[in-house]
């Protein structure tokens, strides 16, 4: 309960300050987003996150709260644990380094570590760790690449993906997502699986 009453404070403080934004997704899935900021100086700010994701029936499927750190160099820093009703939560902890940024491209590295605790006894808390590259042209064009390994069952996630920006103006952005998702564990390996899909953001 306390912790669903930090989301609910973060969500609620962010939409007074205006920091939010609304997604929809193609597939019915949805989520909203919010980053309050709490404490700055000329090179760093210091803010609270909180985002809420829900299933193409409106039910809650997660809820997220933590702090992040941005720099003016592009760079950050993500503390955050999520709940997922009926599967347990997740403490995670993500960077972002930027490798270069002009004003036509973007380059970052981003690595993650996760602690899963499922709410299942017979399974374990286990570790999720990984990393990868985005990168940005225009803010129209992107393409990335992500690893993740978990430990507990000894499982390799790999993803290509791209993104085309069809529209976007200071209140909403249409975007158009693609690429390949593939997973590897010592008993199976799934192959290279295409996913798309258009997404809808509301800024607010």
């Amino acid at each position: 309960m306390m912790f669903k009453s930090f989301v609910l404070l973060c969500l609620a403080a962010c939409v007074l300050a205006d920091l939010g934004k609304i997604t929809i997704n193609q597939d019915g899935t949805s989520g909203v987003g919010m980053k309050l900021p709490l404490a700055h100086n000329d090179k760093n700010v210091i803010s609270a996150v909180g985002a809420a994701g829900f299933t193409p029936n409106l039910k809650l499927g997660s809820a997220t709260a933590g702090l992040a750190l941005d720099n003016v160099k592009g760079h950050s820093l993500t503390l955050t644990d999520t709940h997922i009703p009926g599967r347990g939560d997740k403490l995670s902890a993500e960077g972002t380094l930027n490798l270069f940024r002009d004003a036509n491209h973007k380059l970052d590295a981003n690595a993650f570590a996760s602690r899963n605790m499922p709410d299942t006894p017979y399974l374990p808390n286990y570790n999720t760790y990984g990393g990868g590259l985005d990168y940005m042209f225009k803010d129209k064009v992107g393409a990335s690449f992500t690893a993740a390994h978990s430990d507990f069952i000894d499982r390799n996630d790999y993803s290509l993906g791209g993104k085309l920006n069809l529209y976007r103006s200071p209140s909403s952005s249409l975007d158009f997502k693609a690429g390949l998702n593939k997973f590897d564990m010592p008993s199976m390996s799934s192959g290279w699986e295409p996913f798309s899909g258009f997404s809808f953001s509301k800024f607010f």
